[in-house]
Parts: C-alpha cells; sequence; structure tokens
C-alpha cells in the first residue's frame, strides 16, 4: 500500500492543498456508507470527490474520468449492486469508474458483508482480487467502514512520510493558508511574472504593489509570481484576501488569521505575529489593498517584525510607503488588424487567444477565421486589452458573431462612448463593457445581478432565494442565476459539497452603484442582515452540540457575509441585532480565535452608539473584557467590570449571559493571580450547576475543565482527574466535541503521569480525533506531544522525535506559548533519546508536517487500543 511516484506526487490539489480521495460507489444504495467515507476522509483533513456533486449537463463518463484525473487515491465501497448500464454501454458506471482509475494510482476496495451479490459484482470483486495495486477489506457497518477507511488512509500518509525519509527529503507540508488554486489558465503574462519575480528576489524591495485598474488581472498575476518564486522562499507563500476587510484595524488580525493564528486574547496580534514571523523567509500576498490604504503602515510594522518576510501587494491606489516598489500591470497585447499575416498573429496575440478560450467554454466549435478575425481583433483593441471586459464579450459568442458585439459596442448604441466622462479610459471602457453586457440581460436578472451586489464572495442558493422576497425576479431565482453565470457575471464553485456563488469585485461596486442610484441599497441591506441574523439564530444551538463540526464549517463558509451584515447593522445603528450575532457566535469567534475582530465591532459600538440596550451593553463589555484580561494587569477593574456586565444580563433576562459573565470574571481571577483560590473554585462550580440546569452543556463542560485545572495547579491529581471525568460527562450528555476533545486530553495527561500508558495513548488519540474534526490545529497539537510521549515510553525514539518535530513547528505557527510544565513530552523524549544523533533529524522532518500530517502519521505509528474508560471514550462510544 505505497504512494509511488504515479499517486500523490504530481497530483493537483484542491483550492487548500488537500489530497483528494475519489470515491466510486452505488448511490441509493450505499448512502449511508458515502457519509461514513466522506467523514472518514474529511478527519484526516484529505479531500472527499464524489461524483453526485459533478449534476452538471456534461456527459458522465467525461465527468468522472476528469474527477478520477484530479484524484490521488481511489476508494470503492461495494454493496449487492453492480450499479446501472447505461444505454450503448456494456458495464456499469462503477465498473468503468475502477477501470479508469490509473494503475499507479492507490485503490482501497471495501466489500459490504452480502450473502445476495449481483452476480456481475462477484465478477468485479475477482478481478480486483487479482489487482496487485488495490487492498480490499470487508465491513459489515457505516461505522465500522468509517473506522477502516480512517486507519487506510492514515497508513497510507504514513508509508508516504516513510518514503521521503528513506530520500532523505521531509515530506512537503501545507501551509497555512495556501494560494488558491485558478480556475484558468493564465495567458499571455510570462513578462510580467518575469519582471515581478525579478523584483521580489532582488533584495532591494520589501514591499512590490501590483497597480491597476480593477480586473486588469492583478490578483490573477499574484498567484503566478507566487508560484514561480517559490523556490526563493523556503517557508512557502500565504495568500491574504482583503476585500472584505474595511476597518484598518484588522488589517494585522486578518494577516495572522491567514497564518493560521488564532487569537484567544492573550496575547496582542503584533506579538504574536512577530513569534509567528521572526525566522520565516516567506511571501505574503496582500490582495485587494485599496480600501486599506490608510493602514499601510503597519506593513512597515511588519519589516521589523518579520524581517525575512516579503510582500506582494496588489491595489488599484499606490501604498506610499518606505521600501515599496510599484509594478503598473499593462493590459494584455492587442494584435495589429493592419499588419500582414493578421490570422496568425491574431491567434498568437493574448488578447485574441483568452478571447478564443472564453468563447470556447461557451462554444466550443468557435475558431477563428478570415471572416471573424478582423472582428475579433479590433473588438479586443476596443476593450483595452482588459482581461474582464474581453471575458464578458466572449460569453456572448453563444448567440452573437464577433461583428455584432463589435457592431453593438462601436455602432449608433455604443456603450463605449457613453461612460462616464470623469473616469480613466480603461475603467471607463471596463464599466462600459459591464454596462453592456448587463444590459443584454432579461430585466429581472438585471434586477438580481444589481441585488446580489450586497453580497460578498462566497453566498449560497439559500441566502439569495432569502433576499428575493419582493424583487422582480423571485418567481426564477435559480433561471435568473444561471443566467448570470453564463454571462460571466457571477462564478459558481463548489466548498463542502454546497454551491457557492460569487462576483468579481469589480462587477460588484458596479452592481452596488446601481442599487444606490435606484435607491433600494438600503433595502437590499437591511433583507441581507436579516438573513444572516436568522441564519445565526438556526446555526447558533448545534454551536455547542453534537453537530458543532458542521455548524463550523458552515460559518467558515458564510464568515464574509457574516462580517458584512454585521458591518451594516453598526453602520445602520441596529446595535441589538449586531450584538445578537455576536453573542450567538461566541463558541465559533473562540474555536476559530476571531475574538479580536469582535472586540473592534464591540468597541465601535461602546464608542459611538448614543443609546444602548442593557443586553447590547452587556454583550459589548463581555467581548471587550474578556480581550482585556490577557493585556492589562488592572485584575480588579476587569472582574468588577465582568460581575457588572453579568447585571445587564440578568436585566436583560439572559441567565445564561450573567451566569457567563460571572464564569469569566472567576477565570479572570485564577488567570490574574487571586490569591482567594477556594472562593474562586466555589464560584466556578456554582456558575457550572447553573450551566447544567439551564440546558448549556458546553458552558458547562467549559467550567468543569477550568475546576480540574485548577485543581492540577494545586498539585491534587486524583480531584483533576475527577473534575476532568465530569467534564468529559457533560461534553458527551450534549456539550458538543470542542469541550469533550479538551477534557479527553486532559485527563489522557493524568493517565500518563500515573503511569497508564494505553489509556493516555487511547485518550491522546481520541482527542485528536475531534480535533482533526473541528480543523483545531491547536487541539491536534497538544495531542501529537501527548502521542510523542507515548512514542519515548514504548521506545520508539524516531516517531516520537518527529512527532515533537511537528508540534513545535505547529506551537510556532499558531504562537502556541505554555509555562514550562505544560510542554512536558520534551521530558520523556530526552529521557528515551540520550544522546542519539539521529534525535534532531527526525524533528527536523516532522518540523516539515503540517498539523494534519503529524496527526495521520501519528494514527499509523502509535499504536492506541481501545480502554474500559467511559471518560476517554469519544463522542457515541462506551469503552467495551
Amino acid at each position: 500500500m505505497t504512494l509511488g511516484s504515479e499517486g500523490v506526487s504530481g497530483a493537483i490539489r484542491t483550492p487548500d492543498q488537500r489530497l483528494r480521495v475519489f470515491v466510486s460507489s452505488t448511490l441509493k444504495e450505499l448512502e449511508a456508507e458515502r457519509r461514513s467515507v466522506r467523514t472518514a476522509i474529511e478527519t484526516l483533513h484529505l479531500a472527499p470527490v464524489m461524483f453526485e456533486l459533478g449534476a452538471r449537463p456534461h456527459p458522465p463518463r467525461e465527468l468522472y474520468r476528469s474527477y478520477l484525473r484530479q484524484s490521488d487515491v481511489f476508494v470503492g465501497v461495494y454493496g449487492d449492486s453492480y450499479g446501472w448500464v447505461a444505454p450503448g454501454e456494456d458495464i456499469s458506471g462503477l465498473e468503468d469508474e475502477y477501470r479508469l482509475a490509473p494503475r499507479g494510482m492507490p485503490k482501497l476496495i471495501y466489500l459490504r458483508e452480502s450473502t445476495g451479490r449481483d452476480e456481475r459484482l462477484d465478477g468485479l470483486v475477482r478481478r480486483i482480487q487479482d489487482d496487485d495495486t488495490a487492498s480490499y477489506r470487508g465491513f459489515s457497518s457505516p461505522e465500522e467502514l468509517a473506522q477502516l477507511v480512517e486507519a487506510d488512509l492514515a497508513v497510507l500518509l504514513a508509508e508516504r512520510f516513510d518514503a521521503s525519509r528513506e530520500r532523505g527529503a521531509p515530506a512537503p507540508a501545507a501551509p497555512a493558508s495556501p494560494m488558491p488554486t485558478p480556475y484558468n489558465r493564465l495567458i499571455g503574462r510570462g513578462r510580467e511574472i518575469d519582471e515581478v519575480v525579478g523584483l521580489l528576489t532582488s533584495g532591494q524591495h520589501r514591499v512590490v504593489t501590483l497597480l491597476g485598474p480593477g480586473r486588469i488581472g492583478k490578483s490573477r498575476l499574484s498567484l503566478e509570481v507566487a508560484a514561480a518564486a517559490r523556490d526563493h522562499f523556503p517557508d512557502g507563500a500565504v495568500f491574504v484576501g482583503l476585500e472584505n476587510v474595511f476597518e484598518p484595524r484588522l488589517l494585522l488580525p486578518t494577516i495572522a488569521y491567514a497564518l493560521g493564528i488564532r487569537d484567544s486574547g492573550d496575547l496582542p496580534v503584533e506579538e504574536r505575529l512577530a513569534l509567528a514571523l521572526s525566522s520565516r523567509r516567506m511571501l505574503l500576498v496582500l490582495d485587494n489593498f485599496e480600501q486599506l490604504v490608510d493602514a499601510a503602515a503597519e506593513l512597515v510594522r511588519l519589516y521589523t517584525i518579520a524581517p525575512l518576510t516579503s510582500f506582494l501587494v496588489t491595489s488599484r491606489a499606490v501604498l506610499r510607503v518606505r521600501g515599496e516598489r510599484v509594478y503598473d500591470v499593462p493590459p494584455l497585447e492587442t494584435a495589429d488588424p493592419g499588419a500582414p499575416q493578421s490570422l496568425a498573429r491574431a491567434a498568437t496575440s493574448p488578447a485574441v487567444e483568452l478571447f478564443v478560450e472564453r468563447a470556447r467554454a461557451v462554444k466550443p466549435d468557435f475558431a477563428l477565421s478570415a471572416d471573424s478575425t478582423p472582428a475579433v481583433v479590433e473588438l479586443c483593441r476596443a476593450l483595452d486589452g482588459l482581461p474582464l471586459a474581453i471575458e464578458l464579450a466572449a460569453a456572448r459568442m453563444r448567440l452573437l458573431t464577433p461583428a455584432l458585439v463589435l457592431e453593438r459596442l462601436h455602432g449608433p448604441r455604443s456603450v463605449l462612448g457613453d461612460a462616464a466622462r470623469d473616469l480613466p479610459p480603461r475603467q471607463r471602457t471596463l464599466r462600459a463593457t459591464i454596462d453592456w453586457s448587463a444590459g443584454l440581460l432579461e430585466a429581472d436578472e438585471r434586477s438580481m445581478l444589481c441585488d446580489l451586489g450586497v453580497f460578498s464572495a462566497g453566498f449560497t442558493l439559500d441566502a439569495v432565494e432569502a433576499v428575493a422576497v419582493g424583487r422582480p425576479w423571485a418567481a426564477r431565482a435559480v433561471e435568473a442565476l444561471e443566467a448570470l453565470i453564463d454571462n460571466s457575471l457571477v462564478s459558481q464553485s463548489e466548498v463542502d459539497g454546497s454551491a457557492v456563488f460569487s462576483m468579481l469585485v469589480t462587477v460588484r461596486e458596479y452592481a452596488v452603484e446601481r442599487l444606490a442610484e435606484a435607491g433600494e441599497e438600503t433595502l437590499l441591506r437591511d433583507a441581507h442582515a436579516r438573513y444572516f441574523l436568522e441564519l445565526t439564530r438556526r446555526i447558533s444551538p448545534s454551536l455547542g452540540g453534537a453537530d458543532q463540526r458542521t455548524a463550523t464549517r458552515r460559518l467558515d463558509l458564510e464568515r464574509g457575509n457574516l462580517r458584512t451584515a454585521v458591518r451594516h447593522l453598526i453602520t445602520a445603528g441596529v446595535a441589538d441585532a449586531a450584538t445578537e450575532i455576536a453573542w450567538r457566535l461566541y463558541i465559533y469567534w473562540w474555536l476559530r480565535g476571531y475574538f479580536y475582530e469582535v472586540r473592534v465591532w464591540m468597541e465601535e459600538l461602546l464608542d459611538g452608539a448614543s443609546v444602548l440596550s442593557d443586553h447590547a451593553r452587556a454583550i459589548a463589555r463581555f467581548y471587550f473584557l474578556w480581550s482585556e484580561m490577557w493585556r492589562t494587569d488592572e485584575r480588579d477593574g476587569v472582574v468588577s467590570g465582568l460581575l457588572e456586565a453579568g447585571e445587564l444580563f440578568a436585566r436583560s433576562d439572559d441567565a445564561f449571559g450573567a451566569t457567563m459573565a460571572e464564569a469569566t470574571a472567576g477565570l479572570a481571577r485564577i488567570t490574574m493571580g487571586d490569591p482567594d483560590i477556594a472562593a474562586t473554585a466555589a464560584d466556578l462550580e456554582h456558575c457550572a450547576r447553573r450551566f447544567r440546569d439551564g440546558g448549556d452543556r458546553w458552558a458547562e463542560t467549559l467550567a468543569l475543565i477550568a475546576l480540574g485545572r485548577l485543581e492540577w495547579a494545586l498539585e491534587r491529581p486524583d480531584e483533576a482527574a475527577r473534575r476532568f471525568a465530569e467534564a468529559s460527562a457533560a461534553a458527551r450528555g450534549g456539550g458538543g466535541i470542542f469541550g469533550l476533545s479538551v477534557a479527553t486530553h486532559h485527563l489522557a495527561r493524568v493517565r500518563l503521569l500515573a503511569g497508564e500508558t494505553d489509556a493516555a495513548a487511547f485518550g491522546f488519540t481520541e482527542a485528536m480525533r475531534m480535533s482533526m474534526e473541528l480543523d483545531h490545529d491547536e487541539g491536534i497539537a497538544y495531542a501529537i506531544e501527548g502521542l510523542s510521549a507515548i512514542a519515548s515510553l514504548r521506545g520508539d525514539v524516531a516517531t516520537a522525535a518527529a512527532l515533537a518535530g511537528a508540534a513545535a513547528s505547529t506551537r510556532e505557527r499558531l504562537t502556541m506559548f505554555d509555562a514550562p510544565q505544560f510542554v512536558y513530552h520534551l521530558r520523556y523524549l530526552d529521557a528515551a533519546a540520550g544522546d542519539d544523533p539521529a534525535v534532531a533529524e527526525a524533528m527536523a522532518r516532522g518540523r516539515a508536517w503540517s498539523a494534519h500530517e503529524a496527526a495521520a502519521y501519528a494514527l499509523a505509528h502509535v499504536p492506541a487500543v481501545r480502554v474500559a474508560d467511559r471518560e476517554m471514550a469519544g463522542p457515541g462510544q462506551a469503552g467495551p
């Protein structure tokens, strides 16, 4: 079961660089099994490729062949049915998928226990058993299948790491926030790529700004430059999207988020960035900087705290900071229609090449001819070589000819001559082209285009339909949206199996301008905010319950629009709704490390709103004081402020808020050195009971964990274990897997210190699995350290050292720093390794892994036998 050179190494990656796992099975018959496989794959932070997600009007064979080409591992799940055989075909799609999988691709086959399997499927199974590139195993339930798939994929990844060790090279690690994967190839920018790479690597410029009007191709060029320059930046490139960030104070936190730094409030973000970047030679790509030009001085501060980091910025405005080198991005070159051999020259002109490629996307048989070439060439010249303008014109080739498009641009009703005269020429051309493209839409489609301008990138069909009420396009929302996609005004992608839509910044600006001119911008922004407030109300109960993973993933998808909704509500003075969103998503902000951003919103409300309700003021004060708790020595002021917030919650009939404020005041006393430990413990105990009585089991879980840590600090391990066990019970009773993972980890550490190695190994493994489900790298790092200690105790120094290196690298990336007594695994490693020179090499190898890669390695190399300990069991398990 080895990943050879034809398997993983040359594969295409998903936008976040995860390995792709193609899943082949019948659909309805194995629906539960497919869900289990998807969960197992995503637990290892890999990307499932499920054929039913490609429900588009393409021939199925062509579609799954395309999926297979982009996949790294083949997983086949077979039950009783051989599957449907299409008319004119001899074999089912199920067998065809297996045959089409490249021979070098690892194949994991799982056969459900059966006494009535289709005869043709039995024949396929026999052929698979003779295939030396495939492994096959039986299973009896979806739950067993999930365990098998997860374990086998972990072994595959581990073999990949072992193979890299034998070659003397580290396994590649995915960056924290990798570069987005472009959907189309870049045309005609070879010279620009070389020039910008030269500027970045010359050692003379810390900041290179790609300057130009909207949609001239700055962002796309930045991706190619980052890829071309990767050998010069050994610590990689990280993409930081800024199109939805408008507050200058959020520049540094946004960069931190992209680097994977979780803001828990205990350190200023600048200090975290300094810790994370002080020794890393990397490239930060800051995209769409123009609305944050006032924050450009923050980059100069980063020069000092990140001395080896370079910055590639895309902007419509010059930053005017020390060390900046401006690079003007030109339009695409166009052909000279009067030159000899115009057909041959046109075919190689970048602008015309782009036009032809995009035209073929909507009309596959489109080709240049002696008749059409002059019109295409002139059209590209009339559009000033602007990529978006060319793409919008090319999208019309399904219905119009190049000559007809040119006539509409230049004829008696020319839109190019009607553009706003006060705009620069290229912006006039682009605005006019968008206007022209919108003018060819039906009236309701044009209305939808303007209405969708209130959305940030990444919105769903549910959200679109929610704002449709009373709009001209309400009755045909899907058809109108398809028309906008077909005309390149809206783009569609897939995230976690859901269709997601986006609008280019320039098109969105155009849409909002038209909406404002019609006097309807506030109406649509109100509708947008109402939808996301209702979405928050629907999702928030799941954040503290069993479906925590699904809820956090959905909020990850919606975060840009949640930010937009809160920003509108604050600007409009609707403080109650803004603070309700902030409060209901408390667990999400904490889990993902977004507290600083919420603090900025709340401070704005506290500073700017003349009148706030008691509840809104309580929420705003709570978030502000939570952050202050980690940043000031004024303990009494923080504690009294939190208790005052609690009184405001109580006056607002928010019992949970009152208890949370009181519990946080207790945490502040512990964190800030209150000598009256007994009184603080009694307060936390009281809060835990109130959380339980109110059904807030996740909050009860965290309060009990805090009590356990207090007992641990007082060197009472038995009492600490009791508290952690109570926390585990509360989490399993409905408190969610985040709290359960934290409680399980703490209990595993107590077991480790007590010498119960197998119980500790099982606990660390369960905690790690839960953290992987939540994409919580901090939890993964803690579990990896525990498993490193286990490997040391078992004498596997190589594994222990590799995991210690991976944990250290993750700690540095996330800026996780604990008191020495909490970084315990290295003591075990030192005791087991002595002066073994191989330890340093193994640690260096582990440092190259991402948290999820290290977790997969640990699952394969540190055996964890289930133990008869209910407190150590994960969700849904009770121990044998």
